[in-house]
């Protein structure tokens, strides 16, 4: 058994002692800014693990008289560093001083270091290295009253960086204090209870990503990468690795289980987006709702009527100006009266003056210190309601097996999302038999998710009212597990894909929500019509469009919306011709080009349909894209069927190929088969199909085809030009 100190803010010290009772410490007891107690190494191990609330674990090693320099010095060469410390490795010295002779925190631990590096020099010459980052050692010396207490730092660098806050507000609080507000506001018990964790004034996301840890049972050092004994030389690895796996195997559970219950709002739209991708680094995402808004509309999110509202609004130190704060704190007070009823709220106010301002009666005052500023922590019972809250209907047996699977999904998929920086997906593709639908998730460029659900027709055995509930189930599920709201989830019933010479039409809304895809903007409409305006499975074969159209005209047959005309333009093609045969799509074919700055008469729309325009057109082209419909059966042109026309189409394209030019060819028929016979003749052909799939469409690998023609260079005489512009 060894004796530890663990420190913390002050305010928290009866909390710490709690915490560490239950990690299985011993002789625990509380003392300004922290608390002292006992364990094994163990102990100590789990509770720079899973302790929320302390900000650094220390393992005393020596204390003595230092009433001057000399008398430090001696007193630090007593202890034999080489048991703590290689030869090669590196160290840091935190130091401070209070009431005592040694008054310059500075010289204090520049003594300590030489005592150290003397150490090492006397006995074989070598000596340690000085690395303030992340030393393999933390010394930490406090003199007070002229009596040093030396010890070693197992955390290395404060606990609150629990290792997955990317971004942060300029007056960020700290995770520790987070943590301190949620259980004193009896957060674990809310939950417990099926309540939700809502913040008004979210910032950069702490309370509500401590708040899903803590529900989720995560341990908060978990995401860390460095602690202050990984470099120890009496770090036990084996004890280590079997803590961090037991941790690793809660986390999963909790977090499987974990429900969809935490939102989140800022008036300022970049806090909001510092949220989401705080949330996105710590994992929890998808379990939560974030928006734009400011306090006066704040509300119960829809169906959730308990829970917990905590926030941490400004104080008008760093924020603004101190007059106008007392105006936001009545305008809390007055939100949380009037429309959360029966709810549980705490609000850290900067002072007592400001938490009389919001004029509610609060049931407990708690004292915190964020940073060097003393607060006050105010919690409210907001008059229950006398009816029993309302517990959630159960979900049926599929509808789990559908959000395991989800939740399985998203899991695999999120961390490569967010770091190749895709924003549209696909979620979920017919995974389940009895859930025959694709999920496709729109992330707009305001940061908000939508979500679009296209479930494919029913089996004729399917009674129509267990296929309405299963669509409902889909719903509902989709929303809990990736965190997005009822009224931004768009659901369909699909009979077929791509097909037609329209691409089906629903609503008539003229709803467009502006998305980014590779750095370009796309005007989607998720009600409309069948399908909204950006083939997802089709991200690469426009990525590829974009690598090959530099320097080359651009022609762009069943354009629809001529996102692979933007593309193309974004890749440096000299201009674009798109072509398709339908008004309402070249109108938003050309606000998708407008939108990434590209207008004018080097970006042509026509029109026709795509084989009247190969006719009548004399242009020659250096890179051509055609991804005709399955079938078009439209008055205004001749019947299609891709299977039964490609070759024509191909050949009439052939004609309008410059020499080294390349056509792209992709189609969503699954059973469709190129006839390579017929086109050998004109073409060298390669297959792309697979490396054109996504890999959040890799369930799906015959969703679409997709060919890469070049024209055989021996063929001469029927078009001289290496590349050419399009006759007008």
């Amino acid at each position: 058994m060894s004796h530890y100190f663990a420190t913390c803010p002050k305010g928290m010290e009866y909390l710490l002692r709690d915490e560490l009772i239950a990690l299985g410490a011993s002789d625990v007891r509380e003392a300004l800014a922290g608390a002292h107690f006992s364990g094994t190494l163990e102990t100590a191990y789990r509770a720079c693990l899973w302790s929320r609330l302390a900000s650094r674990i220390l393992l005393p090693l020596a204390e003595f008289d230092a009433a001057d320099d000399e008398a430090l010095y001696r007193g630090v060469q007593t202890i034999d560093w080489s048991a703590h410390l290689a030869a090669h490795a590196t160290f840091a010295v935190d130091a401070g001083t209070a009431l005592s002779k040694l008054t310059h925190s500075q010289f204090i631990g520049l003594r300590v270091k030489d005592a150290v590096v003397d150490q090492f020099r006397q006995r074989d010459g070598s000596r340690p290295n000085i690395d303030t980052e992340e030393p393999d050692i933390r010394i930490n010396v406090r003199v007070r009253r002229d009596r040093a207490t030396l010890s070693l730092d197992l955390a290395g660098s404060p606990l609150h960086r629990r290792g997955w806050r990317e971004e942060q507000g300029e007056a960020p609080l700290k995770e520790n204090l987070a943590a301190a507000m949620l259980l004193r506001a009896h957060w674990p018990e809310v939950y417990a209870a099926g309540g939700a964790l809502l913040d008004p004034m979210c910032g950069s996301g702490t309370l509500l990503i401590e708040g899903a840890l803590m529900a989720a049972d995560v341990a908060p050092g978990l995401r860390r990468e460095y602690f202050g004994f990984l470099g120890w030389q009496q770090h036990d690895i084996a004890l280590w690795r079997g803590l961090l796996d037991e941790a690793t195997q809660r986390a999963e559970t909790g977090l499987r289980g974990l429900r969809s219950v935490f939102f989140g709002a800022d008036a300022d739209p970049r806090m909001v987006q510092t949220a989401k991708r705080n949330a996105q680094a710590a994992g929890v995402a998808g379990f939560f709702t974030l928006d734009r808004q400011d306090v006066a509309h704040a509300a119960p999110p829809p169906g959730v009527d308990h829970g917990l509202v905590i926030t941490n609004p400004p104080y008008g130190e760093r924020l603004g100006d101190r007059a106008e704060m007392p105006r936001l704190y009545r305008t809390l007070g007055d939100t949380l009266r009037q429309r959360f009823t029966g709810w549980r709220a705490a609000v850290l106010a900067g002072d007592v003056e400001l938490g009389r301002a919001m004029q509610l009666h609060a049931d407990k005052r708690y004292v915190l210190y964020n940073g060097a500023l003393e607060t006050v922590l105010l919690t409210f019972e907001l008059k229950p309601r006398d009816d029993k809250p309302r517990e959630p209907k159960p979900l049926s047996a599929g509808a789990q097996m559908l959000k395991n699977r989800l939740e399985k999904n998203v899991r695999h998929l999120r961390k490569r999302l967010v770091r190749e920086g895709i924003h549209c997906w696909r979620a979920y593709d017919q995974d389940l038999p009895e859930y025959a639908a694709a999920i496709d998730v729109y992330g707009d460029t305001h940061g908000d998710e939508h979500l679009h659900i296209q479930e494919y027709r029913a089996p004729a055995d399917v009674p129509p009212d267990v296929a309405r509930l299963r669509l409902r189930e889909i719903a509902r599920v989709a929303g809990e597990v990736l965190g997005v709201p009822r009224e931004r989830i768009v659901l369909k019933t699909r009979e077929r894909g791509k097909g037609g010479s329209k691409y089906g039409q629903f609503d008539q809304r003229g709803e467009f929500i502006e998305v980014e895809e590779d750095g370009l903007k796309f005007l989607v409409n998720l009600t409309d019509y069948l399908d909204t305006g950006l083939f997802l499975d089709h991200r690469l074969v426009r990525a590829k469009v974009r690598e090959l159209a530099d320097g080359k005209c651009f022609l762009n047959l069943f354009a629809y919306t001529a996102t692979a005309s933007v593309y193309a333009a974004a890749g440096g093609a000299l201009e674009t011709t798109s072509v398709d045969l339908s008004a309402t799509y070249l109108e938003w074919a050309s606000r998708n080009l407008v939108l990434n700055g590209f207008s004018g008469a080097r970006h042509r729309l026509m029109q026709l349909d795509a084989m009247e325009f190969l006719q009548r057109d004399r242009g020659h082209y250096g890179l051509i894209y055609v991804d005709p419909p399955t079938f078009s059966n439209s008055k205004r042109a001749e019947d299609f069927d891709v299977q039964r026309d490609h070759v024509a189409l191909l050949e009439a394209c052939h004609q309008r190929l410059t020499r080294d030019g390349v056509i792209v060819f992709s189609n969503n028929f699954r059973r469709f088969r190129l006839d390579r016979e017929a086109l050998q003749a004109h073409f060298e052909i390669e297959d792309w199909s697979a490396p054109s799939i996504p890999f959040d469409f890799a369930r799906r690998a015959d969703i679409h085809g997709c060919w890469l023609l070049r024209r055989h260079q021996a063929v001469t005489g029927i078009n001289p030009w290496e590349n050419a512009h399009p006759k007008t």
